[in-house]
């Protein structure tokens, strides 16, 4: 006498553990979290967001969230590396020229990142998180300090070079915040060449002026 079919139905392999999705869907799923977090972050800001809101958002469990990234704070690190990918690129903009010219070309690359759509969008939503909450603020500074001012730092060879990089980098994010995030006027509609032609002069002296 048989005894009942195996719960998988018949296949005699363990059910998957629960919360963790076939290794084929794992890349999406992971994608669709990051997404998820994102909006969450934007809309509801970092404190009132959960790792269930996330997980509701992305249609996955929690458990599953867990299993990918670990507690929320971890989420929204995740989310931020994802959403700056293109402003980590900054540094390169040093190398593309003499340092005589830096001021321009990372300006230019800088708000050439906000004046995207395609990037401006996810910036925003990680940028006002780290606005309003510490523990937010705190992974959006380590972030940046790492992988953006302390590789452009290097790249200056110049005596304190890390606090001039930051105060480029105060120059630009200050301005970024003004013009997309608070939209103060005439900054939020001022024209971007003008922009850029005004505040480049600014940033090249922050990071070559003796």
């Amino acid at each position: 006498m048989t005894g009942p079919p195996p719960a998988d139905g018949g296949s005699g392999t363990a059910a998957r553990r629960r919360g963790r999705p076939p290794r084929t869907e794992s890349a999406g799923t992971r994608e669709r979290i990051l997404t998820a977090a994102r909006d969450e972050f934007s809309e509801r800001g970092y404190e009132k967001t959960s790792v269930r809101a996330i997980a509701k958002s992305a249609g996955v469990d929690s458990a599953l969230v867990h299993h990918y990234f670990g507690t929320k704070e971890q989420v929204f690190e995740a989310a931020v590396t994802q959403s700056f990918g293109p402003a980590l690129q900054a540094p390169k903009a040093i190398e593309e020229g003499p340092l005589d010219g830096v001021g321009e070309r990372l300006t230019r690359f800088f708000f050439g990142v906000w004046e995207n759509p395609a990037t401006r969008a996810p910036l925003l939503a990680i940028v006002r998180s780290a606005l309003t909450n510490d523990t937010a603020a705190a992974v959006f500074r380590r972030i940046v300090a790492t992988q953006v001012l302390r590789r452009i730092a290097v790249r200056l060879e110049l005596p304190d070079a890390e606090l001039r990089a930051e105060l480029a980098a105060a120059q630009l994010v200050g301005t970024a915040i003004l013009r997309y995030v608070i939209k103060v006027e005439p900054l939020a509609s001022a024209d971007p060449e003008q922009v850029i032609a005004r505040l480049a002069p600014v940033v090249q002296g922050h990071l070559t002026d003796p």
